[in-house]
């Protein structure tokens, strides 16, 4: 990316952001689907700064299993470190562990990013869980004595809890979902909670985000054979179900279903319609019915017609500029130009750039983009 990568430094010019690198990320023969979900999470800077002292803390205790959260963090803190400002690495190490991983990213078949980013935020708070759960097994085995000279530094992450583990992948990007069902016999309402990484919206021609979220959270009738069986009537009855967000996270992922499966046809289908995603997005549909302001940092964009072939792009907000992504090639653009990949408003387009993911970051935290 040389050319390119000088490209980049002379638009910038003197506002390239102190300490910050863009680099390209080289493809190894289907790797788009990786590349692109890479970029969105280095550039959601919490992820990266508790990725990168989870790094600088693990260094130090030397052979440490090489696992995706190593690999992972070793890619960020190569990146991070880079004496040039901008240029192209090849994550090679982290694939290689991906596949050894998981057998549905080996082939070089066109993979989903969505599934991508999906197994990678669930491996990594895996391996969190595995090392505090390693980490307490050590402690318990200590002696009084040893354990009272450590206590201080281990003991809030060591004590007997029953709660389940909070890491900082779940501080940033966990959210709560509540599940409610009222009774219209007796008007009792039962409420279920369920965690979630991120929010798949269904999608319709000529919408935005904010319509997509007012249908995800709407409510919706059981009635005739799908009644609800009430455990005070003890008996089927008629109800209404609606979703609400009861805990929003820090950081909203948003994955559009554009990929849908059509019985006529036998198989799958994309959805190019045309989906507005504001830069500022006010979230309503709320427990609590509080706006809660976001701003996006990032776009996984899906390039072609069809689901089985494509290709993705990113792009993404470093520092008030937008960057556009394609493995190795960064380029600068202009804010105006995310409005491109909202999708098409006609059927048959020859536009095929079409937002997929989107990463909003709550405005409440110190955004640092």
């Amino acid at each position: 990316m040389g050319a390119a990568g000088s490209k980049l430094e002379k638009a910038l010019g003197d506002q390239f952001p102190e300490g910050e690198r863009y680099f390209g990320l080289e493809n190894f023969g289907n790797t788009c689907y990786c590349n692109s979900v890479l970029q969105a999470l280095y550039f959601c800077v919490p992820f990266r700064e508790q990725l990168l002292e989870y790094y600088g803390n693990n260094k130090s205790i030397g052979d440490v299993e090489e696992n995706l959260l190593t690999c992972l963090a070793d890619l960020f803190s190569q990146i991070s470190s880079q004496k040039k400002k901008t240029g192209v690495i090849a994550p090679k190490r982290f694939v290689q562990r991906l596949k050894k991983q998981n057998e549905l990213f080996r082939s070089y078949m066109h993979q989903d990013a969505h599934e991508f980013l999906n197994f990678l935020l669930n491996e990594l708070v895996d391996i969190l869980e595995k090392e505090a759960q390693g980490a307490k097994t050590d402690q318990d085995a200590l002696s009084p004595s040893q354990k009272t000279a450590n206590g201080h530094r281990n003991g809030p992450t060591n004590g007997a809890q029953k709660e389940p583990l909070v890491t900082w992948v779940h501080k940033n990007f966990q959210g709560i979902l509540t599940n409610e069902t009222r009774c219209l016999r007796c008007e009792t309402v039962t409420a279920r909670d369920e965690t979630f990484f991120d929010l798949s919206l269904d999608i319709e021609q000529n919408s935005s985000i904010t319509s997509c979220l007012k249908n995800f959270s709407s409510t919706e009738t059981l009635n005739a054979e799908d009644k609800f069986f009430c455990d005070k009537c003890c008996s089927l009855q008629e109800a209404q179900k609606r979703m609400k967000i009861k805990k929003p996270p820090h950081i909203l992922v948003i994955h559009l279903k554009r990929f849908k499966y059509i019985e006529q046809l036998g198989r799958y289908k994309k959805l190019s319609y045309r989906v507005v995603f504001p830069l500022e997005l006010k979230l309503s549909n709320t427990v609590e019915d509080a706006d809660i302001e976001y701003s996006l940092f990032a776009v996984v964009v899906h390039v072609g017609s069809g689901p089985n072939h494509g290709h993705y792009v990113s792009l993404v907000k470093s520092h008030n500029h937008w960057l556009f992504f394609d493995d190795e090639n960064v380029e600068m653009i202009d804010e105006s130009a995310v409005q491109t990949f909202f999708g098409s408003a006609q059927e048959y387009s020859s536009n095929t750039d079409h937002g997929y993911i989107l990463f909003y970051e709550s405005l409440g935290s110190g955004n640092k983009n």
